[in-house]
């Protein structure tokens, strides 16, 4: 996390953090996240007890000096309170009062039986705001081949290869912005990943996948003049790309799909080679878990077993495993697309 942050937390704040990142190993954006819901909580804590000056604006209230008596002094019914604050003068949604009350409770958890900062937890029997599940938004499969048949970039043959993980694989924005070569089986068809937390996973690579991407790497990646040269997926700058610019180019593919109006994300694609796993293929949805590296306290045993084989099924099973790439008519064009 940025070190501007820890310069306006208070000590106990800092502590837990710290705790997030080193001892349960939280990535650097959970950590972001939770100091900035817990620097929510400790701004409206001034409020509370009047030691800002009157018309101070809510994004200038500093958190350093918050005394650990604040938090301490805090009862049930002043998180209700609070809650009541976030939706009336934050305007914050259930579904960020929920995050905000969870963070809340973590929060009272290290102080209390961690740190022993406080003596009693207050926040044990606080509930959750109620939010209605929704069900995640994905591609039909006749749209998924609609997104990969409307790629017409300067880079298309990098562009396809990117949304075509996204869909077979069902891999992170983080996981494939940081694929280095060594992380490529060409001989295993394989490609290894990092996760949340730096958690490393194996997933295998189907036919159209492994296509793609040596069709960009072997054609079109400029691999002699490549600033990087352990990355798979450069800029035009012959950098690594970087997660906004693959954003964009998602973004883009579907504005070309006509599909720009659907709220599809890198992140929704990822949800869509899930269900078209799950739909097409009858993908055991722990095999899925494995696939996509999730965490889940009831079965992580379980589905960190599972066989190589189950693994490289879940990939086959993907519909567009079989869809070849796009060779380009013409081959003067390969100069410039890199």
């Amino acid at each position: 996390m940025k070190q501007e942050y820890y310069d306006d937390c208070p000590y106990y704040l800092e502590d837990f953090l710290t705790n997030m990142r080193i001892i349960r190993n939280r990535a650097d954006r959970t950590e972001e996240a939770y100091y900035l819901d817990i620097r929510s909580f400790l701004r409206y804590l001034k409020l509370k007890h009047r030691d800002v000056p009157d018309g101070t604006d809510w994004g200038d209230i500093g958190i350093a000096d918050v005394p650990i008596e604040y938090i301490e002094s805090f009862t049930l019914n002043d998180a209700h309170v609070y809650l009541r604050f976030l939706k009336d003068k934050r305007g914050n949604e259930t579904a960020t009062r929920a995050r905000k009350c969870s963070a809340l409770k973590q929060f009272y958890i290290y102080l209390h039986k961690r740190a022993k900062l406080i003596a009693e937890d207050p926040m044990v029997d606080l509930e959750l705001p109620s939010v209605k599940n929704k069900l995640p938004k994905f591609l039909s499969l006749e749209d998924s081949n609609r997104l990969l048949d409307s790629i017409d970039s300067k880079n298309k043959s990098r562009d396809y290869c990117i949304i075509l993980l996204f869909l077979n694989c069902g891999m992170r924005l983080s996981e494939l912005v940081a694929l280095n070569f060594a992380d490529y089986s060409r001989e295993n068809q394989t490609l290894r990943l990092f996760g949340k937390g730096s958690k490393e996973r194996v997933i295998y690579l189907n036919e159209s996948c492994i296509e793609a991407l040596d069709d960009y790497i072997e054609n079109h990646r400029p691999n002699e003049t490549a600033k990087d040269k352990n990355a798979i997926f450069l800029s035009a700058n012959k950098t690594r790309i970087n997660k906004r610019r693959v954003q964009q180019i998602v973004e883009e593919s579907l504005q070309r799909a006509g599909l720009a109006n659907l709220g599809i994300t890198t992140h929704k694609l990822r949800h869509t080679a899930a269900t078209l796993m799950y739909q097409y293929g009858g993908v055991d949805t722990l095999v899925l878990k494995e696939q996509l590296g999730h965490k889940s306290v009831g079965t992580t045993e379980i589905y960190t077993h599972l066989s190589n084989d189950n693994l490289r099924e879940a990939a086959n099973a993907n519909p567009l495993a079989k869809r070849a790439p796009k060779k380009e008519k013409d081959k003067e064009k390969k100069e410039g697309e890199e």
